[in-house]
């Protein structure tokens, strides 16, 4: 008689009730975590009506995995790319909401008189919201679309990061069991370290290796290579010191660099989805309903925390970068869960022993209340907002209008700041990578070589040539060539120039030091030295054009998958504007009409900042450009013109399109009118403003009143802000004309 083995048997039954209780939730419209967490109950060790898991230990197995792929998923959704484009308003309000969670979480344990470690992760459980839950959420409320959900996609993008080295620093504190300054800033310098170094080589190599193997990679071939640099990386990670999950997280998010990450992301969807639902249901088997009945008030003050404290700590970090009232709260009570971050969190903790048996329950208790609320905080975010709105002092009101709006008057950055910016951002890149050459030589090449003097030179040749390239980049590689250029124009400047080119000189000496010194004995290093710094000067020219055509490289596959993105450039819509895409169908009453005829800015206040018409693309159109079947409108407006815009549509039965991304010469730039402009007294139409920048005007602030995209017959007065979404170049000529009188 054949016999079934029990981890077979456990997998019947856990995806078997997995599958009745997800029909169920999805009849009742919940999210199906909810469901998979009630099958975990249901099979689980504290439930009865079922049989109980046999194989415990195969089940965790089986749900380690699934934690592997579910990072290696929202790695492929993340893209380091992202996290550069979200901007301050995301990165104010993430830390905003993640510190003063994670601190009230924190306090909220030391109240109860948990244990300092109970009490750190209880505040990290708390502290990331859940990219999952809130997406489909947006999803089944039609509101993805809205401003609010854009800032809302850039905090969770930010979220997901922290929560990364979030991670790396609980797992650090709980190994040495006590918080040590200095072994806390090794940690994150470590973390940093490798990002930095893991990204470049990814970057570097990673696309040019997908589009070599592009004719051999059908769609299993392509699934077992991402799989094994997913799992290549966790190893990788791991020997680093750091956990498998963030191994998964970073090649997930490399791979979403290449040609083929949302083909990635489509073929590891069924496996995700699949060990996905295995680690849920073995967090459902954690649950008991006892331990969740004794520590019910610990759940209810959690949740607390949540839906009131979240929701404040959010609104308050996006009002601070500058958004309105509206999409702040809005933003806020959208952020109000937990979810599959909390779950790893909470993990990592019984992983290392160092929580408490009752933590992990609670964590999931706390993340199923919320998850139900969800939906609910999002669709009575709106009435919430206008209730608060109208019983708010009419001087707050004004003031926090004020503060939007001067918070977006931002100067046009320093020569100084854009220098020592790329400064620093070149010393940083290059030294890592030269650390890493290095360090891995000596660790694993330099064994290979018999330990004599000609075997030492043969081994330090060849590394110093392969890093010859960064070094040269690291001294001389001119850094923002135009800012570098206007200050050395002022004479007073030059001498701090200098002082700058020369230390980054003496950092690359420094490198070589360091590196032949853990080879040969001081002083055989510094003779080494002399004779690399006469070798490398006079191949000088060989190795500056050897690293032109690296960075070359570097620059084509970093721009290559840009140049795809259909990500939204929230930078091209002034205050609480944003952009969208609709598609145009066969039934419009005004197909073949031009845009002058259409009037679409006077009937619903909305501009138009591209069509999209086959492969050409119409940037900024002019009012006789006609609309066609077929074409995509890129349009920007507030939430209630987009909406009213919409309602029209809809009734011809238009369709939505995503969102949008214009090109880098196409920007959003403001200026206001001197006295002597040759645009005041001019109406918008007969200044030419179109023809002269390629360009509309978006919105004009006039005594601290703003006016969203304006008629066409508004004159233009002294003192007026003027925005213009067109050509950058163009809209910069008129600037400097402007302010010349």
């Amino acid at each position: 008689m054949n016999h079934v083995p029990h981890i077979i048997q456990d997998l019947t039954m856990i995806l078997g009730v997995a599958a009745i209780t997800t029909l169920l939730f999805r009849f009742l419209k919940q999210p199906l975590v909810l469901g998979y967490l009630m099958a975990g109950i249901l099979v689980g060790p504290h439930f009865d009506l079922f049989p109980t898991v046999s194989e415990l230990k195969g089940i965790q197995t089986w749900a380690e995995i699934g934690v592997l792929f579910l990072l290696f998923g929202l790695g492929l959704e993340f893209s380091f790319r992202k996290l550069f484009k979200v901007g301050k308003t995301a990165i104010i309000t993430a830390l905003f909401g993640i510190a003063f969670t994670f601190f009230f979480g924190y306090l909220f344990g030391t109240f109860l008189g948990w244990k300092p470690m109970d009490a750190l992760f209880m505040g990290g459980i708390l502290s990331i919201a859940s990219t999952t839950i809130i997406i489909r959420a947006f999803d089944e409320s039609g509101e993805k679309n809205q401003l609010f959900a854009s800032v809302v996609m850039g905090v969770l993008v930010v979220e997901d990061l922290v929560a990364v080295v979030l991670m790396v620093i609980l797992s650090t504190i709980s190994v040495s069991r006590n918080f040590e300054g200095s072994e806390m800033m090794f940690s994150i310098f470590k973390l940093i370290f490798f990002l930095i170094l893991w990204v470049i080589t990814g970057v570097f190599f990673l696309p040019g290796l997908f589009r070599r193997l592009k004719r051999f990679l059908s769609d299993e071939t392509l699934l077992i290579v991402s799989l094994a640099l997913c799992f290549l990386m966790v190893i990788l990670a791991t020997k680093a010191g750091f956990s498998s999950a963030l191994g998964a997280f970073i090649m997930g998010s490399l791979l979403a660099e290449t040609n083929s990450g949302h083909r990635i992301e489509h073929l590891i969807q069924p496996l995700k989805d699949l060990f996905g639902a295995i680690f849920f249901v073995s967090v459902g088997m954690l649950i008991d309903p006892a331990m969740i009945a004794e520590h019910l008030w610990v759940i209810v003050g959690a949740s607390l925390i949540l839906i009131i404290g979240k929701p404040l700590f959010i609104t308050t970090g996006a009002l601070v970068s500058g958004q309105t009232l509206k999409v702040s709260m809005r933003s806020g009570m959208s952020l109000s869960q937990i979810g599959e971050f909390s779950f790893i969190i909470a993990s990592l903790g019984l992983t290392l022993n160092v929580t408490s048996d009752f933590l992990y329950p609670v964590a999931v208790a706390v993340s199923a209340f919320t998850t139900f609320t969800t939906p609910y905080m999002i669709r009575f975010s709106k009435p919430f907002y206008g209730i608060v709105d109208r019983g708010m002092p009419s001087s707050w009101r004004s003031a926090l209008e004020k503060y939007s709006l001067s918070l977006q008057r931002v100067p046009e950055t320093s020569a100084w700041k854009r220098y020592l910016r790329a400064y620093v951002k070149n010393i940083v890149i290059y030294s890592v990578i030269i650390l890493a050459f290095f360090l891995l030589s000596v660790r694993f090449l330099f064994p290979k070589f018999h330990y004599d003097s000609f075997s030492a030179i043969l081994f330090c040749s060849i590394v110093l040539l392969a890093a010859s390239p960064f070094l040269w980049a690291l001294a001389f590689k001119r850094t923002d060539k135009t800012a570098y250029s206007e200050l050395w124009l002022k004479p007073s400047q030059r001498g701090l120039l200098v002082v700058m080119q020369l230390f980054r000189l003496l950092l690359m000496l420094f490198f070589m030091g360091f590196f032949f010194n853990l080879v040969f004995t001081p002083l055989v290093a510094l003779m080494v030295i002399v004779v690399s710094i006469f070798v490398l000067f006079l191949l000088r020219f060989r190795i500056r054009d050897f690293y032109s055509r690296i960075e070359q490289r570097f620059i084509s596959n970093w721009s290559g998958q840009e140049n795809r993105s259909k990500e939204p450039d929230q930078n091209l819509a002034p205050w609480d504007t944003h952009m969208a895409v609709v598609q145009i169908g066969p039934n419009l009453p005004f197909l073949g009409k031009s845009l002058e005829e259409i009037r679409l800015r006077e009937e619903f206040g909305i501009n138009i900042a591209m069509i999209e018409r086959g492969n050409v693309n119409l940037y900024i159109p002019t009012r006789h450009e006609k609309i066609f079947p077929g074409d995509q409108l890129h349009i920007i407006g507030t939430d209630e013109q987009l909406e009213k815009f919409r309602n029209f549509l809809n009734e011809f039965e238009i369709a939505t399109g995503p969102w949008a991304n214009l090109e880098k010469n196409i920007q959003l730039r403001h200026f206001t009118l001197t006295p002597n402009s040759s645009l005041v007294g001019k109406s918008i139409r007969a200044s030419g403003l179109r023809e002269r920048t390629s360009g509309i005007i978006v919105g004009i602030v006039r005594n601290e009143v703003r006016i969203l995209n304006p008629s066409s017959d508004v004159v233009f007065e002294e003192g007026d802000e003027l925005w213009l979404v067109g050509d950058d170049k163009r809209i910069k000529v008129l600037i400097r004309e402007n302010e010349g009188g």
